[in-house]
């Protein structure tokens, strides 16, 4: 026995038949006990309760007088086990240890939540994502107006929008010039109007020059009439021409910076990808890489659906285009070509074949009923 290891005299406590332990003992397991307590808690005022697997306080440390103590008992109760531990906090009772170091219970909910996102810091966030973003793109722009940066480019598609701002300032220059024949027009309108009443009001007071002034009146207000048919083919083709450049070339075009605008993200941020693949590859490199290659991985997938989408609207523009000025340009040349020949009926015709509709002077204007 004398060459057994020495154990921990707390580890095996005689016990009596009675249940007191034995005096021999007695003085060992106090002084071991002193050790494992906290501070501030003496071996006086506490008693050890042994449980089975069927209690519901297992490993607690009771506050009390121990055996043969004469000292009062103090109401302090410690949990070193974490089964109690946990019993406590599910009750929604917060354990609080003063600075004497005894500890206290607090009633009150016991609230886990995470952490608060604070709203400044996700600003701040975007900001600083922004401004990235921002400095990446200016500085490929630069570089490439510079010649020092590479772009990519994409020929057929390129050439397809060329083409279509060289077309939409050639439509735009005829606009502006048919709204100017318009507005001639509409002069000349109100002058042979202006002309033939006045032809008229010569050949009702003058009655040696009675026929001509009526000859003159009455061809004054034709050509006034065969005027205002051609001014309403002329709006209907400037309105049509108009709705074609100003609307849907428009937001194709708008269509067209936007794939411009993913075009230069996607070479800044290819640029940046590259450069870092020529340094070197170490532990501080590599995961700057991995994210460099998800962020050019987004944004080429972002390039590539604005090229798809750029490429299905000019062919549906392309479409539309052709349909809309053939039908604008027969109206047109068929008005103007009537008018000139004096052909009243093929003009009245031109705008009937085209659901065109004039618009009689003051017909906008409420009777004197709808006015009370």
């Amino acid at each position: 026995m004398d060459q057994e290891s020495p154990k921990n005299s707390a580890a095996e406590i005689p016990v009596t038949s009675n249940g007191q332990l034995e005096d021999s003992h007695e003085h060992t397991f106090n002084k071991d006990l002193k050790r494992s307590l906290p501070v501030g808690l003496g071996l006086s005022e506490t008693k050890i309760t042994s449980h089975g697997f069927d209690s519901t306080k297992e490993g607690v440390i009771e506050a009390g007088p121990f055996p043969g103590s004469s000292a009062s008992p103090k109401s302090s109760v410690i949990s070193p086990s974490t089964a109690a531990a946990s019993r406590l906090a599910g009750q929604g009772c917060d354990l609080i240890i003063p600075t004497g170091g005894r500890a206290q219970q607090k009633s009150g909910p016991v609230v886990l939540a995470d952490e608060v996102k604070n709203p400044a810091v996700e600003k701040l966030e975007l900001v600083r994502k922004w401004s990235l973003n921002t400095y990446k793109c200016t500085r490929q722009i630069i570089s490439e107006k510079l010649g020092r940066g590479s772009r990519t480019v994409d020929l057929e598609l390129e050439a397809q929008i060329d083409i279509l701002r060289d077309n939409k300032k050639k439509y735009e220059n005829i606009l502006k010039l048919t709204q100017t024949l318009s507005t001639q027009l509409f002069q000349m309108v109100h002058t042979q109007r202006q002309l033939g009443d006045a032809f008229a009001d010569l050949s009702l007071k003058s009655l040696e020059l009675h026929e001509e002034f009526g000859y003159n009146a009455d061809t004054q207000k034709l050509l006034a009439k065969n005027g205002e048919t051609l001014l309403g083919a002329i709006n209907f083709f400037i309105a049509s021409v108009n709705t074609l450049v100003n609307k849907t070339i428009e937001d194709t075009l708008l269509t067209v910076k936007q794939y411009e605008s993913a075009r230069i993200e996607y070479d800044a941020y290819r640029t940046d990808l590259e450069e870092l693949n020529l340094g070197p590859r170490d532990a501080n490199t590599l995961p700057k890489i991995e994210q460099s290659q998800q962020l050019f991985q987004v944004h080429k997938e972002k390039y590539d659906k604005m090229r798809n989408n750029v490429s299905i609207k000019l062919k549906f523009l392309e479409e539309n285009k052709v349909k809309v000025l053939h039908n604008q340009l027969v109206l047109f040349h068929n008005a103007i070509a009537a008018y000139f020949a004096g052909n009243q009926k093929q003009l009245e015709q031109t705008l009937k074949q085209f659901h065109i509709k004039l618009k009689t002077p003051g017909a906008d204007a409420p009777s004197w009923l709808e006015e009370q």
